[in-house]
């Protein structure tokens, strides 16, 4: 609580020409940090009951694999849908939809006694998941624009934080209590955190970012503004992909390469989540003193390096220092890459990079898996420092980029 009360701490000054008041801005803010660590916090805690959930559906790891897919395919259509739903309704009313059906659908695993129809309940989960990661992305790029100050990275710690809220609550109830009893409980928490923040986001329409919001929003994306769209998509895909790798395949690395403890090999996910929020928890003050295309080529070089150490490092510890450096170099890329994406295109941006993005978190672990079986784990996570690398590089080459008048 006190990392999320540090994010809450600063609002914008209003601006003159009927820009939303200060106290406005800030209960906006507010409620849309709350949203984003609700996001994070039900994830997690789906996360972490799916051992249990593949012991009752009888489920063999090749069919629990298949049923997870249903959470991606749900997330990656609902995605491409989202923009079109926030330029027709708004982004604020899109995000207390999605949040009440995320709440909603997270009950419904524990209640599914095989793989198939875990998967076609995980659609819905996915669904809602990857509806309100757009339409809440949405409504904090038109807050950062009018903010006038760069604290998207912030919104994402707030993601983190609840994610390791949600995570570590989920570790220590998962031994007393039933799957159907803990998501029930993430439930009613959700729906109660909806109703006391949903009201603030539907009693103020997203505010106006500037000259260019009265213009109407393109219907699609054309020319430059696409390709310059999907370049900073692909940057979230080269972060989102070094995520899931970690998720995946760190603690094996740290057990299976270097024969870790397995508490030890265990920790060194959380090393790495914690330097990541710590990153994002500094995304704001690190943007205003070096700017986007700085701490773009910054946090991909650094992750370069740092994962180049945590993947061939001949000891545990100095395979933790690189996961810890790989977690704070990462932490700001995907952040940025979906706020500049969104500043180009609005919420079709935001939609666009979103999907592109998670498209790397769900090619990495599988990736990482091939490569291992060809050469080595160590070698395979080699390509996560590739990837930032890219990062970085991408990063640089766009680091003029401004969508054209008229498209």
């Amino acid at each position: 609580m006190p990392h999320l009360n540090k994010l809450l701490r600063t609002a914008a000054p209003g601006g003159p020409g009927g820009e939303p008041a200060p106290t406005s801005l800030f209960r906006l803010r507010t409620a849309l940090t709350v949203f984003f660590a609700l996001d994070g916090f039900l994830f997690a805690g789906w996360v972490v009951r799916i051992p249990a959930i593949k012991q009752q559906t009888g489920s063999s790891a090749s069919d629990l694999g298949l049923a997870l897919l249903g959470v991606s395919a749900g997330a990656v259509v609902t995605m491409t849908l989202t923009g079109r739903l926030c330029r027709r309704y708004g982004s604020h009313p899109v995000t207390v939809a999605s949040a009440l059906l995320l709440s909603l659908s997270i009950a419904l695993p524990p209640l599914t006694h095989s793989a198939l129809a875990l998967g076609l309940v995980l659609l819905v989960f996915g669904a809602a998941y990857g509806g309100i990661n757009v339409a809440m992305n949405s409504a904090a790029v038109d807050l950062v624009a009018t903010m006038r100050r760069p604290v998207m990275p912030t919104f994402h710690a707030a993601f983190s934080l609840g994610g390791m809220i949600g995570a570590g609550l989920g570790g220590l109830v998962a031994g007393g209590l039933s799957p159907v009893t803990h998501l029930l409980t993430l439930t009613a928490v959700g729906l109660l955190v909806t109703a006391v923040a949903g009201p603030v986001l539907l009693r103020h329409p997203a505010p106006p970012a500037g000259p260019a919001a009265n213009a109407p929003a393109p219907r699609r994306l054309k020319g430059r503004t696409r390709r310059l769209v999907v370049l900073f998509g692909v940057i979230a895909l080269c972060t989102a992909y070094g995520e899931g790798a970690m998720a995946d395949w760190g603690a094996l690395h740290l057990e299976q390469d270097l024969h870790a403890h397995p508490g030890v090999a265990a920790a060194g996910y959380s090393l790495f989540a914690l330097a990541m929020t710590g990153g994002r928890l500094t995304g704001t003050a690190l943007l205003e003193r070096l700017g986007q295309t700085r701490t773009l080529v910054a946090g991909g070089t650094t992750a370069a390096a740092g994962m180049l150490l945590g993947a061939l490092a001949p000891s545990v510890w100095l395979a933790l220092l690189g996961f810890a450096v790989t977690g704070l170099g990462l932490a700001n890329i995907f952040p940025v890459a979906v706020a500049r994406a969104g500043a180009l295109a609005g919420p079709g941006g935001v939609a666009a990079a979103s999907t592109l993005g998670y498209g790397g978190m769900l090619l990495g672990p599988p990736a990482i898996g091939f490569l291992a079986d060809w050469f080595s784990l160590p070698v395979a996570l080699t390509t996560v420092a590739a990837l930032a690398g890219g990062a970085a590089l991408i990063g640089y080459t766009a680091r003029n980029a401004s969508a054209p008048r008229g498209n």
